[in-house]
């Protein structure tokens, strides 16, 4: 009998968009009862939920047992006030979640917590694991089970294994920073103490910050603004801070490697509020469109941004070039998030119901469009369509970022290459398919720059196909959910 292997559909809500990644928080806060935990773990994760709105949790400890509460949806969905007053601790975990590995699902939502035969811990992570089915091949054939298809799990079933070896949690975690490959910024709970580590590239963001004498740990600096809480530093790549009664104390994985922080956080993934690194947000998206101004000029009569990542862009561009800046597109902030338009034929109003072009600020113009990327291309083709409804006499797109040509292995959701629009076309080909006038990327070179005072390197090689480590063949989104057909 033949037997092959099917993946599992996936189908995001926005299927022409480069979606956000995981978002993490960590709060440490025995003797401080000023502090609740779980309730300001919900506030954090109120201000991380652009990072992932597929599913969210949190795991608090209260004197060394730790309860977890998790499920599909918004923050604000999955958590009550009631639920919030059940959940008394002194430390807490949280997570928002957007799948990289593994389909949308309570199981396969965050914190992880288990318990193992030295206790027990919970685990947050935002990343994504190149070796993931190397280990879990290694764990389940020595007798692991596993009731996920996230790579999380491999994690923490790593980190476990390593734990039965070592003295303590954090050394365990250093243990297993020398196996696990890919991206990762994570926080781990076990009765005790609180763990942020980072990988040693430093791809994904992770930042350390103070309440009162409350220690936290976020992936952006704009959750402890949510808190009213102070930024103290980044984590750097490499490091894992331990939190304890004892105090806080940095130990480093002993990995040297070149630092590659995902550009792409500056220019979507991060809120502009937050700094990272040492490099403002909202700064290096102005700065992209600064730059996309000096390589991409053209005549227009106005420059608008598609809400809300291509805004900063937009302002940056028209700062640099002179041609006023305008409002063309106005967003609908109350559309259901799992609003679905049924039928091929009504993608167009799928669109308008989210976006509409203000005529009295384009018909009769020429109009300079800034967006953050373009994967698929069908959303920038509705858009442009939406703006020359409204009588637009030109439309230019620019898009503060390079074009996407390659996969990504550490964590962005981007589709196979065959599906991206720069896939073997040229500019001029792209411009003819979207329907615009004149198109222009961001230079590699540029978006090398536009963070500044960023302390790190970048990977950028879902533009340039130059990966900072070893690499699959493959990106396989739902690599543990394949179907059998018989």
């Amino acid at each position: 009998m033949k037997y092959t292997m099917k993946r599992l559909p996936h189908t995001p809500f926005d299927g022409d968009a480069v979606h956000e990644e995981c978002g993490v928080f960590g709060i440490f806060a025995p003797g401080c009862p000023e502090v609740s935990p779980a309730h300001d773990t919900y506030t954090a994760l109120f201000a991380l939920q652009h990072r992932g709105q597929e599913a969210c949790g949190i795991a608090v400890n209260h004197n060394g047992v730790i309860r977890c509460h998790k499920d599909v949806g918004l923050v604000s969905e999955v958590f009550s006030q009631e639920r919030l007053d059940s959940m008394p601790g002194e430390v807490a975990v949280g997570h928002v979640r957007y799948s990289t590995t593994g389909q949308p699902s309570r199981e396969n939502a965050q914190p992880l917590s288990i318990t193992h035969i030295k206790g027990n811990l919970a685990v947050a992570h935002n990343g994504n694991l190149v070796n993931a089915m190397e280990l879990r091949r290694e764990i389940e054939l020595a007798g692991g089970i596993f009731r996920s298809s996230s790579d999380t799990e491999v994690l923490v079933y790593t980190i476990v294994r390593e734990r039965i070896h070592s003295a303590s949690i954090e050394e365990a975690v250093l243990r297993a920073m020398q196996v696990i490959r890919g991206s990762y910024s994570l926080v781990v709970m076990s009765p005790r103490k609180l763990i942020a580590a980072r990988d040693p590239r430093g791809m994904r963001p992770l930042c350390m910050g103070r309440l009162g004498d409350a220690v936290l740990f976020a992936s952006e600096s704009c959750a402890f603004d949510a808190l009213g809480a102070e930024f103290v530093r980044d984590i750097e790549p490499g490091e894992v801070v331990v939190a304890s009664r004892d105090g806080v104390k940095s130990l480093h994985c002993g990995i040297e490697a070149p630092s590659a922080q995902c550009v792409f956080e500056f220019i979507y993934f991060a809120r502009p509020d937050s700094v990272i690194d040492g490099a403002s947000v909202e700064r290096a998206r102005q700065e992209a469109g600064k730059y996309l101004s000096i390589e991409h000029p053209v005549g227009a009569d106005v420059v608008i941004g598609v809400p809300d990542s291509g805004i900063p862009a937009a302002i940056g561009y028209a700062k640099c070039s002179g041609i006023p800046y305008g409002v063309g597109l106005i967003k609908n902030r109350y559309i259901a998030r799992t609003f679905i338009q049924p039928g091929q034929s009504r993608r167009e109003r799928s669109v308008r119901l989210k976006l509409n072009a203000l005529r009295e600020a384009v018909a009769g113009k020429r109009v300079i469009l800034v967006d953050d990327s373009i994967v698929r291309g069908t959303t920038s083709a509705r858009l442009v369509k939406l703006l020359r409804d409204a009588g637009a006499s030109e439309v230019h797109m620019r898009i503060s970022a390079p074009p996407f040509r390659h996969p990504c292995f550490f964590g962005t959701d981007i589709p196979d290459r065959e599906l991206l629009l720069a896939h073997n076309r040229t500019v001029e080909e792209m411009r003819e398919i979207i329907g615009v006038d004149s198109l222009g990327f961001l230079s590699v070179e540029a978006a090398r720059r536009i963070a500044v005072g960023c302390k790190l390197g970048f990977c950028d090689a879902c533009f340039t196909g130059e990966y900072p480590m070893e690499v699959p063949s493959q990106t396989v989104k739902n690599m543990f959910e394949s179907e059998i057909e018989l």
